[in-house]
């Protein structure tokens, strides 16, 4: 197998290519600092952020010494005082230390997240996709990716969205890594450094969605597939061997402290039932619905009666069983329901029953830029000289988290992962249109040029 393609710029052409990746992380935090300040100081339910008001609402009852619980009845149907597991750890104590330095001050989190994100997202767009496609093809990932629209707008709210796709990001850049550095002649510290980088990644985006998980076996499948012959396969299991050591010994805190809040075995999050259960609950029929109309009964009101008295692990746990009957009983009706979330996923059009500010974002950002995304995706499957193992990975990433959202819930903020990926195929492709482009205006400008009287070329 070809050795993975990781070449320096030309020296001469460096200088410029850093000014121009400086300018786009300058513009990706301006219009993430921006966001924020629209957003301002209060933690509103503005569409597709209602989860922001959860994180708020945990973090002031941790400082206030209350724990992770909530003074009242709280979603998804936890009890007033009680332990809840149900939202993501690892954001709540972003919150926390946010708060414990500066007050309970939602604008500056949303700010120093911007600065974060506004800096790391686009820098790890670019590294992976000048790895695989060149540099050009890099600073364009990382253009489209400082002002996608969806991306700007999570980047100030209170909520996992744009941590995790930086995790996200961070574990598929590690993982190409790993499998660079896997050949003859690299030295075993770099290997190392490089698995316990992926190691790292793989607990942060866990930790703030435990919905990763199921995508871990690809991506050691895939670095088993890409090593294969170039290092020994004991190497290799050593490497994955480190990096799934982190990612545990990162986990079983966080289990402990569960098992002992509710006195018994919890694993690190209580969501998965609720949502596998709503989601195919037979409310849906054979059309799923993503978020249920006004008239339709209430999330809480289908959980069933006997069900009510559980604590909120015990709850989940028997959820996810009543989901799987669902499945079980009508598996045709479950394989249609699926089906059916394929255009709740990917929509990038107009709703009426959407609200002005998320047919603005779903536009601007999906919408406009899917077509340039499959001609990246097709010219990285067809031309040989694009073709690459990097293509496989991120192609099939984008096929396991998908089908992991539309064999359970699937919302268009929970396929942003997906435009993260898609977006350097993007990149590649708006580098690909631009240089056709280039070649016909030049072969035009040729073809205009008329010789004078004198023998001269005259344009």
């Amino acid at each position: 197998m070809d050795t993975l393609p990781h070449l320096p710029p030309h020296p001469s052409r460096r200088i410029r290519f850093d000014r121009t990746l400086l300018a786009i992380l300058v513009v990706s935090v301006v219009v993430r600092v921006l966001a924020s300040l629209y957003l301002g100081n209060e933690v509103q339910n503005l569409p597709g952020t209602a989860d922001q008001l959860s994180y708020h609402t945990l973090a002031m009852r941790v400082l206030e010494g209350h724990g992770f619980s909530f003074g009242e009845p709280w979603w998804p149907a936890t009890r007033a005082g009680a332990p809840t597991a149900h939202w993501s750890y690892l954001y709540t104590f972003y919150l926390v230390l946010v708060y414990a330095v500066f007050g309970a001050v939602p604008l500056v989190a949303r700010i120093l997240q911007s600065l974060i994100v506004g800096l790391l997202l686009p820098w790890l767009a670019y590294e992976i996709g000048w790895k695989l496609f060149g540099r050009s093809a890099g600073l364009a990932v990382a253009g489209l990716t400082a002002i996608y629209a969806y991306f700007v707008y999570y980047a100030a709210a209170l909520m996992t969205e744009s941590f995790y796709l930086v995790s996200v990001l961070a574990v598929l850049h590690f993982s190409l890594g790993l499998a660079e550095a896997s050949h003859d002649g690299a030295p075993s510290s770099l290997r190392r450094w490089r698995a316990i980088a992926l190691g790292l990644s793989l607990a942060a985006a866990v930790l703030l969605r435990q919905v990763f998980l199921p995508v871990i076996p690809f991506l050691y499948a895939w670095i088993l597939w890409t090593t294969r012959g170039r290092v020994s396969l004991r190497t290799t299991l050593t490497d994955l061997g480190l990096s799934a050591l982190l990612l545990l010994a990162s986990l079983a805190p966080f289990t402990l402290y569960n098992s002992v809040r509710f006195g018994h075995l919890v694993g690190l999050n209580t969501n998965a039932g609720f949502a596998f259960f709503w989601a195919n609950h037979p409310i849906h029929g054979t059309s799923f619905q993503p978020i249920l109309s006004d008239d339709a009964p209430s999330y809480g009101s289908l959980i069933p009666e006997e069900l009510r008295g559980l604590d909120e692990s015990l709850l989940d746990r028997a959820l996810l069983l009543r989901g799987l009957e669902f499945v079980r009983d009508d598996p045709l009706r479950y394989m249609r329901l699926s089906l059916s979330r394929i255009p709740a996923y990917f929509m990038f059009w107009p709703s009426r029953t959407s609200s002005a500010m998320s047919n603005f974002f779903r536009v601007a950002s999906f919408g406009l830029l899917w077509p340039v995304m499959l001609v990246g995706m097709a010219i990285a499957l067809v031309r040989k000289p694009m073709r690459h193992p990097g293509t496989v990975l991120l192609l099939g990433f984008a096929i396991v988290y998908t089908s992991i959202h539309l064999l359970s819930w699937a919302l268009i903020r929970y396929r942003l992962p997906v435009d993260a990926v898609l977006l350097i195929f993007a990149g590649l492709g708006v580098t690909e249109l631009a240089s056709a482009l280039l070649r016909w205006w030049r072969n035009v400008k040729l073809r205009d040029r008329r010789p004078d009287p004198w023998g001269l070329t005259l344009e």
